[in-house]
């Protein structure tokens, strides 16, 4: 019997389509799940006719590949992943390869490639995007592993990835062990941000403007043409869901549907790696206490009850505020992925990544969540300086931003009128604020109080029109401390 070149635990969802592309690609595939009865239906449906083997015991399933051994799990994150990887070293010899296809934690992939190397099998993490739709026609992959690793599968990713409209393949090398997961879960952060300024627009749209679904689908089917520096995939569902009518009713499906937003955690994990690596993401963030608002929907309903608010109506400014809005979204969209970005470079220099900013922005093109128009800009700036220190400051973004900044502002304060919040709007606002003010006086007086209280120590700049940093002849900043409880509160240089 013909041996598969690849084979899929875990037949939901990612795992049926992930196997059916395979397939449809020329592959031999075979497929394990735990419960055989999900195999079971799988092999009798969709799989039926199809050159996929199905098997039910792991053995079987093992057995039936060709060496070197290529498994991917498409199973839960967490404890699911570790028990199967105990299972498959059974079976497994030196030089076989498991592939992690899920959304894992990229510390725990970084610990599972130490120890899976230890004992000769190689390892992917692997970050795959673009949902049930991208698993069956073509994903964005974001694979981190040994190199010699990615070798024994760049041909099938390659195949089964999404293509951009250049024919560029959706997938790369990203770098070692846990780097893929790392890339994959800050796509997810960034994801999460989009949405949810896409959605602050939207309600922008109706309660300061007075706009209906239908009005607003039509406005975001505009900002979705072909050369609209919007155009983009959340865009574009945005634009289709908001004209969507309740089955069986004349109502508006996004009015009816209930105002709760779920999560499954991947946008938590990218707020907690930027908290450990002291990177600001305040747009991201904001997108997750959103969410996480929503879910408190029987104290929201009490609540109102209680604080009443003006709502100031602008209907009468449509046209003009439309446009305004148009261009706010798109800078607080730079700022947004500039504040994912510069969370992949610290990323990158903590865990030796080495990542290739380009080249992921190149990837997400197509087939991912935040497939993007705009990602093909931040590609070409990345390329032409692959050092830069925040997106920002490349020149497309930097001169969109300062003849247009007025417009976030504008939006911001309209949508305050008319008792909108506006998180991510104000956190990407506030983000490119602090990034270019050479002296942060909130941090100033904090530095202060700190070290009243605390006795933490300050630093020492020029003053105003000198905001460098004092440095000692070997070049580090030189700290000081004020005796504030000794008469004439005299300084000291604190020397470590």
């Amino acid at each position: 019997m013909k041996k598969s070149y690849v084979g899929v635990i875990g037949v939901e969802v990612m795992g049926r389509n992930l196997a059916l592309n395979m397939e449809s690609r020329g592959y031999q595939v075979s497929v394990f799940n735990r419960t055989g009865e999900k195999t079971k239906v799988f092999m009798e449906g969709d799989a039926k006719g199809k050159n996929i083997v199905g098997t039910y015991e792991l053995k079987e399933f093992v057995d039936s590949l060709e060496s070197p051994k290529r498994v991917m799990l498409m199973v839960k994150e967490g404890k699911p992943v570790d028990e199967f990887i105990e299972k498959l070293l059974q079976f497994l010899k030196k030089g076989d390869l498991i592939i992690d296809g899920g959304n894992s934690f990229f510390k725990d992939t970084i610990r599972r490639n130490t120890y899976l190397n230890e004992k000769g099998v190689m390892f992917i993490g692997t970050g795959v995007s673009g949902g049930e739709e991208g698993a069956l026609k073509g994903p964005a992959i974001m694979p981190g592993g040994q190199k010699e690793a990615y070798l024994l599968v760049e041909k099938l990713f390659k195949d089964i990835c999404a293509k951009a409209y250049d024919g560029e393949a959706c997938v790369d090398y990203i770098g070692p062990d846990g780097a893929g997961h790392f890339v994959k879960t800050t796509h997810n952060g960034i994801e999460y941000g989009d949405m949810q300024l896409i959605g602050e627009v939207v309600w922008f749209f109706k309660n300061a403007l007075q706009m209906t679904g239908e009005e607003i689908a039509e406005v975001l089917k505009k900002w979705n043409a072909k050369d609209d520096i919007l155009r983009s995939y959340l865009i574009e569902i945005a634009a289709d869901s908001m004209k969507e009518k309740r089955h069986g009713t004349n109502d508006f499906l996004v009015d009816k549907v209930a105002d709760i937003t779920r999560m499954k955690g991947t946008g938590t994990w990218t707020v907690g790696s930027a908290l450990e690596l002291l990177v600001p993401v305040p747009t991201i963030a904001a997108s997750i206490f959103a969410r996480e608002m929503s879910q408190d929907k029987d104290l929201r309903l009490e609540v109102s009850k209680v604080l009443k608010f003006p709502k100031k109506d602008f209907s009468k400014e449509k046209k003009e505020l439309i446009e305004i809005a148009h261009d706010a979204l798109y800078i607080a969209k730079i700022s947004s992925y500039a504040q994912g970005m510069a969370l992949l470079q610290a990323a990158s220099k903590k865990y030796d990544f080495k990542l290739n900013y380009g080249k992921i922005a190149k990837g997400w093109r197509e087939g991912c969540i935040i497939r993007a128009q705009f990602l093909d800009d931040i590609t070409k700036e990345y390329e032409k300086n692959p050092e830069l220190p925040n997106l920002l400051m490349a020149p497309k973004f930097a001169k969109f931003v300062n003849e247009n900044i007025t417009k976030l502002t504008r939006f911001i304060e309209v949508a305050h009128q008319a008792a909108v919040p506006a998180l991510a709007m104000t956190g990407a606002f506030n983000y490119i604020l602090q990034l270019a003010s050479p002296i942060m006086i909130s941090a100033q007086v904090s530095a202060l109080q700190r070290d009243f209280f605390g006795a933490h120590g300050y630093f020492i700049v020029g003053g105003p029109k000198n905001p460098e940093i004092e440095k000692n002849k070997e070049g580090k900043m030189r700290e000081f401390h004020t005796e504030w409880m000794l008469p004439g509160r005299p300084e000291r240089e604190i020397t470590k």
